[in-house]
């Protein structure tokens, strides 16, 4: 999908999260290390929301599960493929990741407003913020996902 055509898939959706949510204070946050560490252990699943085209670009978080925003029925479609991760649980503790941290920071205040209890956002991404540098270019460990 061409850059344009794949931004306005993203601006629309980030749009229809944004309208869906209430203003609340910063949610929950994790660093990539902590994400890292915390997913390889249980202690929480790691949600790569990012696009199938930014999945085949850098790889994927190693312990994560793919799963893309731009859901083609919306925020609903999302929410009720994210459960199928969760077995239901909307308790379960779940780590958000996308490119910078902007995406995450929608995605989780509109689960939080949906009932999910434990969202947290790893809000430098994967090619870092003001948040800090980024699972890149920490060097942490990232799976192949070329044919994803």
């Amino acid at each position: 999908m061409a850059l344009n055509q794949s931004f306005f898939r993203w601006a629309l959706l980030a749009a229809s999260f944004a309208c869906c949510t209430i203003a609340s204070a910063a949610g929950l946050e994790m660093s990539a290390p902590d994400a890292l560490e915390a997913a390889a252990k249980g202690k929480l699943k790691l949600i790569d929301i990012r696009t199938p085209d930014e999945w085949r670009e850098t790889g994927v978080p190693k312990n994560a599960s793919r799963l893309d925003m731009v859901h083609p029925r919306g925020g609903p479609g999302f929410v009720e493929d994210l459960l199928k991760q969760t077995g239901g649980d909307k308790t379960a503790p779940i780590a958000l990741i996308c490119r910078t941290g902007n995406r995450t920071t929608q995605v989780q205040r509109y689960l939080e407003a949906e009932g999910f209890t434990r969202v947290y956002n790893v809000k430098e991404g994967m090619a870092g913020s003001a948040a800090g540098p980024g699972w890149v270019k920490r060097g942490l460990p990232l799976e192949d996902c070329r044919s994803c």
